[in-house]
């Protein structure tokens, strides 16, 4: 019986996860849908701003990186990267060391759009999950 409450417990815990992201994403779509961008292509403007580090945000990232960084199955995370590159936010170009690899980069379009919304994205996190 004790096992099973523990596996309950655990079960419930994994479902509020699941619910407090499914409530965060929404929260972010909703405030970014002004800007034109939903959660996920954010989520590809910030990987792609680097880390605060100026050697980082300028450096293209291979797509594996960002597949690597963001939850988006390799064919939704191309589409959204040739959507970003379409609306000029994103620009790909071969990947100097691997022919067959890809990498992306901002364009100065979407550098000045991530960094209008950051403190955007970064407010609803902090009115979602903090306390």
């Amino acid at each position: 019986m004790a096992a099973k409450t523990v596996e309950q417990a655990l079960v419930e815990q994994w479902r509020d996860i699941l619910a407090l992201h499914s409530r965060t994403q929404c929260e972010i779509d909703r405030a970014l849908h002004q800007h034109g961008l939903c959660a996920s292509d954010f989520e590809v403007l910030d990987v792609l701003a680097g880390d605060g580090d100026a050697a980082d945000r300028v450096r293209p990232y291979r797509v594996q990186e960002i597949a690597e960084r963001v939850h988006l199955s390799q064919s939704a995370l191309s589409r959204l990267i040739a959507r970003l590159e379409k609306d000029g936010l994103v620009e790909r170009g071969m990947c100097p060391e691997d022919r067959r690899g890809v990498r992306v980069g901002l364009t100065a379009r979407g550098r000045a759009l991530h960094g209008q919304v950051l403190p955007v994205q970064r407010a609803v996190l902090t009115r979602m999950l903090a306390g």
